[in-house]
């Protein structure tokens, strides 16, 4: 059941279904990187105004499920106009920072976006642009994220399976680490 908070802005009464605190599981695997399974935490806040506060973090998961090391880390903003249109920026740890672009699907919580405008730092690595696909599935947040560089054209790179949290935004206490069961095969597989 989706809960519409009472001070929620009414412009984003549609991206509801993502506020909150989500946890859970994934796979990361690009050329040239390393290929993982990771946790991830993200958490959708907000404070009245008419957009979401959105914070990720991700590490490398050992096969028992165990953290073994930060991944990646992203920060950013989420807003809707009327038209459905959503509109995203992020700030990656890695120095990039993306404009998405992209809408909300009639009739139901499924969100495609993609790059709109990609700026990095001489530092980051090589990158281009990227699509994503966020869904509310059975109570679940799931979401796959395609990339391109100069060198590798659009592929899937990172998905996870995220289940709504509840307490402290720590992801290292034991009830939020999946259990090796808990790990996914392959990153797009709840998606076909």
């Amino acid at each position: 059941m989706i809960e519409i908070p009472s001070d929620l802005h009414p412009d984003l009464v549609p991206l509801a279904f993502l506020l909150g605190r989500w946890t859970g599981a994934g796979v990361h695997d690009f050329p040239g990187a390393e290929k993982c399974n990771f946790g991830q935490e993200v958490v959708f806040t907000h404070d009245g105004r008419p957009f979401l506060a959105y914070a990720s973090r991700t590490w490398v998961l050992d096969a028992a499920g165990e953290q073994v090391r930060p991944l990646e880390d992203e920060v950013g903003y989420w807003r809707i106009d009327p038209d459905r249109k959503v509109d995203v920026t992020t700030t990656r740890d890695e120095g990039v920072v993306e404009i998405w672009t992209g809408e909300l699907a009639a009739g139901r919580p499924q969100i495609d976006l993609v790059t709109d405008t990609v700026a990095r730092l001489p530092v980051a690595a090589g990158y281009s642009g990227g699509k994503r696909l966020y869904g509310y599935v059975g109570g679940d947040l799931m979401w796959v994220g395609e990339k391109a560089t100069p060198a590798v054209p659009l592929r899937p790179y990172m998905s996870a399976h995220l289940k709504k949290a509840a307490g402290p935004t720590d992801p290292t206490q034991a009830g939020d680490r999946p259990a090796e069961a808990d790990l996914p095969d392959d990153g797009i597989a709840f998606f076909r």
